[in-house]
């Protein structure tokens, strides 16, 4: 039986939008499902609520809002009224009120120098928690890419999410996992309040993932593949409660699911985080 503690998450961002994945999910027992306004060409949304409306009610729906069409395929904005705007589309184009809206990598519109970005990222906040507070969802949250460039922007009177998401694993380096670490203490959220993504950078089938054996990091390593060990090992880097990740058949989605019996040796994953942290030493950011 997997860790009370932990879940399964399936994310749609490189996953086929197909019913069948979406039954499978629900009979291996992943009943959340996470997507994003900009997902597939910024229709996820409508192709969802067509193909497995009638299923939709069955899951806990989170999505992303903070990308919009424009030239090149989309562009970033954090303006609040846009954003209001975004919660409301995304609940009509799905039928429903997502149950978690995330702000969507805030960060691209706040890089290092960008003018009043704390006021910024305050008025992103608010205009989130202003949209639970209406109903449009039923909590919202952050989802960073990358998380560093937020660290001097937090305003303690601003409204705090009730959930953040960022990388986890063993591909995100140091800097991401510290930057992790501070917003989750500067925001005071437990462990079920974090959650993680990209476990494997991206695909299991990545060169690296054959060279490594993340099995050194469970205490039982006999049992699981690399692959499960792998993602269970990201459960702990950072420390979050959910991962989501993509998957196109039910049947690795149900090798993950598995992967939650893996019991990880926390000694091993402080020993490593030590040894990226002695590594990045002097080296260039």
């Amino acid at each position: 039986m997997r860790g009370a503690d932990t879940r399964v998450v399936l994310g749609l961002h490189r996953s086929r939008h197909e019913r069948r994945l979406l039954t499978g999910a629900l009979d291996l027992g992943v009943t959340a499902l996470d997507t994003s306004t900009n997902y597939l060409g910024f229709r996820s949304h409508r192709i969802l609520a067509r193909t497995a409306g009638d299923l939709l009610p069955k899951f806990t729906v989170s999505t992303k809002v903070g990308y919009f069409p424009g030239r090149n395929g989309g562009e970033h904005c954090l303006d609040p009224v846009r954003l209001h705007a975004a919660v409301e589309q995304a609940a009509e184009e799905l039928g429903r009120e997502p149950d978690l809206l995330f702000l969507h990598n805030p960060e691209h519109s706040l890089r290092e120098g960008a003018p009043h970005g704390r006021d910024v990222l305050a008025q992103a906040c608010t205009a989130l928690d202003d949209a639970a507070a209406k109903g449009l969802c039923a909590a919202w949250g952050v989802a960073s890419w990358d998380p560093s460039p937020l660290l001097n922007l937090i305003d303690p009177t601003a409204p705090r999410p009730s959930v953040l998401m960022v990388r986890a694993g063993l591909l995100v380096g140091v800097r991401t996992l510290d930057a992790a670490d501070a917003l989750i203490k500067a925001w005071d959220l437990g462990d079920g309040a974090v959650w993680g993504m990209s476990p494997f950078g991206g695909s299991t089938s990545a060169p690296v993932w054959a060279r490594i054996d993340p099995r050194v990091f469970l205490r039982d390593s006999s049992r699981l593949s690399r692959v499960q060990a792998a993602f269970r090992a990201a459960y702990h880097l950072p420390r979050v409660g959910a991962v989501a990740v993509g998957a196109d058949e039910p049947a690795h989605l149900g090798e993950l699911v598995d992967a939650l019996t893996g019991e990880v040796e926390e000694r091993i994953i402080q020993e490593y985080r030590r040894l990226l942290r002695d590594r990045s030493q002097g080296q260039p950011a």
